[in-house]
């Protein structure tokens, strides 16, 4: 059976090879992370299973592919993969839960007390403002209420490691019970009143139809208490242009950002990017040299076991 791996850029494989190459497998690395989508497909042709990242997986690209069995998706999210499309073509899809709890739960505080704290440029405080706060609204948490969009994994992880840092914490999340609410010691709210009483909003949700843009122009206006915002999930979840003039009015206090609507980011998100009080980080919450090492060996060994009909715990369908 051949393997293909599309929307390379890890900097070893050394596990996919010996897993799938050691166990009789053919191993093809796309070289690109990007790369022609056409030219893609054609390289994909002759797989039976495929580790994809970023590629997007429908309908077109199924209809070309001779033998595919399964595909598997470098990390928690699925947004460019075609559940629907994929059924019906008879592939089967996961993608890789429970690696990164950690790294991104820790990567998301760290936004959010650089932004509590002030701390967007700190060369140009050390030179110019040395003893001095860089701003007035420099604010603790101890008193502050933490709102969080999404109780999955990730969203859960934070709750517990911010329980001892803030007054309150709440959560907007439909799909979870109120006894699992329980279980992290949190509140369970809807999502009008976590905009309307949060001091700081961290996203922690997937990407879908239902969370595309949840932070829109509309959720801003609704904001009472110039919330800061930080988002390590999808930059679809918040409408970029909505989030700029959100930090022009002094709607919101500041914004964290690892995620963004578009990736890489172009010149047209520069405004939002430089804006004084955003900090940006280039999409790698997700990492740390343990979690790293967890992603490829669970979403290989997910491949893997798809191929030979074992149980894969992290199957969409």
């Amino acid at each position: 059976m051949n393997i293909v791996i599309l929307d390379s850029g890890y900097k070893s494989y050394a596990f996919e090879k010996e897993l799938f190459e050691k166990n009789g497998f053919k191993l093809q690395i796309h070289p690109l992370y990007k790369g022609e989508r056409n030219e893609k497909i054609e390289f994909a042709k002759e797989a039976h299973g495929l580790l994809v990242r970023h590629t997007e997986i429908d309908t077109e690209f199924l209809s070309q592919m001779k033998n595919l069995k399964a595909v598997v998706r470098y990390g928690v999210g699925y947004d460019n993969i075609d559940l629907n499309a994929c059924t019906k073509f008879g592939v089967k899809v996961a993608n890789v839960q429970d690696y990164a709890n950690h790294s991104v739960s820790d990567h998301a505080l760290a936004l959010m007390f650089s932004c509590t704290r002030g701390m967007w440029n700190t060369q140009n405080q050390l030179k110019e403002k040395f003893a001095a706060p860089p701003i007035e609204d420099i604010f603790e948490l101890h008193n502050k209420t933490l709102g969080i969009i999404g109780l999955g994994r990730i969203g859960s992880e934070l709750g517990k490691k911010a329980a001892p840092l803030f007054k309150n914490i709440i959560a907007a999340d439909p799909y979870k019970s109120q006894k699992y609410y329980n279980r992290f010691s949190v509140q369970k709210v809807k999502l009008k009143e976590l905009l309307e009483t949060s001091d700081v909003i961290s996203i922690h949700c997937n990407l879908t139809e239902e969370t595309m843009h949840i932070l829109n122009f509309e959720a801003f206006s609704s904001m009472q208490k110039r919330p800061v915002i930080i988002n390590t999930s999808r930059g679809e979840t918040i409408n970029e242009n909505a989030l700029l003039e959100a930090l022009q009015n002094k709607i919101i206090h500041s914004a964290g950002l690892d995620v963004f609507e578009n990736e890489p980011t172009s010149e047209k998100q520069q405004n939002l990017i430089n804006h004084a009080r955003t900090i940006c980080t280039g999409h790698y919450a997700w990492y740390s040299d343990r979690a790293a090492l967890k992603l490829q060996k669970r979403a290989a060994q997910n491949l893997y076991n798809f191929l030979l009909r074992i149980e894969v715990e992290d199957k969409l369908n």
